[in-house]
This record gives structure tokens, C-alpha cells and sequence, in this order.
């Protein structure tokens, strides 16, 4: 077959020049797209001062809730101060009635009212016709006891030791006792300063108690009632301000 005179035969080089420059093309599409007019070797430092800059907001925002309960603490430890000069003077003055007011620690006879979930094992059958609403102590238990002591002329109550006054709110949070801000676990234990055959009258007499007798005969929840000899009441150390209810 004969050469066709004109035409050479093309080189390795001139097949490459087309492929490098396709390759090139690529390559600087590829890196605007990626780059979007930025520069790419700015990205590791930009996340840095990201992290660095929500480091130093979430240090400001704890800061500022440090400086908050710091104001709280002051206040608190400030109102306690004041209360006990309030009580030392009206003490000195003679004033009466504070014992009973909770301000100051109290003794004397009284009694004791032990007051308890039933035993029932996990996975144990619950006593017959009962629900699982009727093996625990209810708020409205613990509050009809301290309501009968009181009717009876008690001079002062605790709940797990914690002295009760006027505005005193039992409050209970499933089977837990919430009180002045402390969560307490049942056994609850009420006590009592006065006349101890004054307060068993009266906490037969009451309704509400009469209720958690009948659980405690019929589903086996604890109701004890025993009296003390000598029962020794700290004061009351809680908050004497009105927290929730405000003027009208």
C-alpha cells in the first residue's frame, strides 16, 4: 500500500497536548467551584476562631448565672441574718408567742406519726382489690396529719425534722415529699410537741386520717402513732417570704 504523500504520522507529544489541557480545564473549574471566589486554606482557621468564639460565649453566659446565684446566695444569707437579729431582739424584749411561731428550737412531751409506702416485693402481686394509687402515701396523708396535730393545740411539727410554720406547704411529687425545697423518701416521720392524748384524739377524729387507717388496715401501708417522752423541735430555717402569691 502506498504513503499518501503530505500527511505525517503524528507524534506522542502532539496526542498529549489536547488530554493535558482537557486534564487543566478540569482542574481550574473544579477548584472555582470548590473555592466559591475563597480562599480554601482559610477553612481550618475560620473553624477555629468559630470554636474559639462559642468557647468564650459559653463561658460569658456561665459567668453571668455564677454572678446570678452569687447575688442569691448573698440575699438568702442576708434575709437569715437579718430574721435572727429580728428574733434575738423581740427574745430579749420578752416577746411572746415566738415557739410557737417556729422561730425558735422548742421541747417538750409530744408524739411521733410514722407514716409508709406498703412492702410490696417488684413484680409481686398488689394486695387484693388494690391499685397501685393505693400502696403509696399521698400528700393528702401526710397534710391530714399535720392538720389534725395542729387542731390539738400542738406547740410545734417537723416533717422528716424540718420545722413547719403557718405557711408551711406540704407537697408531694409521686412518692416523694417535696419541703422547703428538699425532696425526702418515705418513711415519713411527723413530730409533735404538746399534749400527746390532745393530738391521738384529735387524729381519730379526723377525717382524712381515718381515710389512710383504713389503706393502711386494708392494703398494708404503715400508720404508727407513738408517743415521746421528750421531743426536741429545731427552728424554722426557711424562707419567711411570701415566693409566689402577690398583690392584686
Amino acid at each position: 500500500m502506498r504513503r499518501i504523500q503530505g500527511l505525517s504520522r503524528p507524534t506522542v507529544w502532539t496526542a498529549l497536548v489536547p488530554v493535558v489541557a482537557l486534564v487543566a480545564g478540569l482542574i481550574f473549574a473544579t477548584s472555582s467551584r470548590t473555592a466559591l471566589g475563597t480562599d480554601l486554606r482559610a477553612g481550618e482557621s475560620s473553624q477555629l476562631s468559630t470554636l474559639i468564639q462559642q468557647s468564650e460565649d459559653t463561658v460569658a453566659r456561665q459567668q453571668e448565672e455564677l454572678a446570678r446565684l452569687q447575688q442569691l446566695a448573698q440575699a438568702l444569707t442576708d434575709q437569715a441574718a437579718s430574721r435572727n437579729v429580728e428574733v434575738a431582739a423581740a427574745q430579749q424584749a420578752g416577746v411572746p408567742g415566738l415557739a410557737s411561731a417556729g422561730l425558735t428550737g422548742l421541747a417538750g412531751p409530744g408524739l411521733s406519726v410514722v407514716l409508709d409506702d406498703a412492702q410490696v416485693a417488684p413484680g409481686s402481686d398488689l394486695p387484693a382489690g388494690a391499685t397501685a394509687d393505693d400502696v403509696v402515701i399521698h400528700q393528702s396523708d401526710v397534710q391530714g396529719v399535720v392538720n389534725a396535730l395542729w387542731a390539738s393545740g400542738a406547740d410545734g411539727v417537723t416533717i422528716m425534722g424540718r420545722r413547719l410554720i403557718a405557711t408551711s406547704a406540704v407537697i408531694c411529687v409521686g412518692n416523694t415529699l417535696l419541703l422547703q425545697g428538699r425532696t425526702y423518701s418515705p418513711p415519713f416521720v411527723v413530730t409533735a410537741v404538746g399534749d400527746a392524748t390532745e393530738m391521738r384524739e384529735q387524729l381519730d377524729r379526723s377525717y382524712e386520717v381515718q381515710v389512710l387507717r383504713d389503706a393502711a388496715d386494708r392494703f398494708g401501708l404503715t400508720y404508727a402513732v407513738e408517743d415521746q417522752r421528750t421531743v426536741t423541735l429545731p427552728p424554722y430555717d426557711g424562707v419567711l417570704d411570701v415566693q409566689y402569691a402577690t398583690g392584686g
